[in-house]
């Protein structure tokens, strides 16, 4: 999703922005950054969540186990928070292609070119719905096993994975609308009924 910022080289980064701008670019009135980062953003803060609580928990975890649970939470953060900007770069392309079609109104060429842009959307949010899935299990097992302490922060984590997960693959059924045979629908939702049995 295209946005304000955008400048000659494409949608600008939004990942690094202060909070509170990155909130005004989410309300302004602009296509982006929109559900897309802000799903990855919440998914983010859940794998950030479980890194804090998986790095405090060397007591209960013993410190092996705490520092591979903190690496894997970390891996997720850092892929998470790469997809708030991919997110804006793939509907950018999406935005580019449906004014093609707009001008050029019948057009088979037009058509195939939105039907493969809005297929190459659907990417972004699928990856946020399979980076929940080990962040989801991450956080029900430090809710289990972790510091009592931070039970709290993991549980957190826990539902913020769920919810991004969920918006994300809401995305991704949006994008491929068009393909209702396209494997990917299936695919998101084999990895929600995951999410959900490591969260019950």
């Amino acid at each position: 999703m295209t946005g304000g910022r955008e400048g000659n080289t494409g949608p600008a980064e939004y990942a690094g922005l202060p909070v509170a701008a990155f909130l005004d670019a989410l309300a302004a009135r602009a296509p982006a950054p929109a559900g897309g980062s802000a799903a990855a953003l919440v998914l983010a803060q859940a794998a950030a969540l479980c890194a804090k609580s998986a790095r405090l928990s060397e007591r209960q975890l013993s410190a092996g186990r705490a520092a591979r649970l903190t690496g894997e939470a970390e891996q997720v953060l850092v892929s998470a928070a790469s997809l708030i900007d991919e997110d804006p770069r793939a509907y950018a392309d999406v935005l580019r292609a449906r004014r093609r079609a707009g001008q050029a109104e019948g057009s088979a060429d037009a058509a195939a070119g939105l039907a493969a842009a809005l297929s190459a959307a659907a990417d972004v949010p699928l990856r946020i719905v399979e980076l929940s899935v080990p962040v989801s299990a991450i956080a029900a097992m430090l809710a289990a096993e972790g510091n009592p302490g931070l039970r709290g922060d993991a549980l957190a984590a826990g539902l913020l994975a769920r919810a991004a997960a969920e918006a994300a693959a809401g995305l991704v059924r949006i994008n491929l609308a068009g393909a209702p045979g396209d494997a990917r629908h299936a695919r998101a939702d084999q990895l929600l009924a995951s999410i959900h049995d490591h969260l019950t």
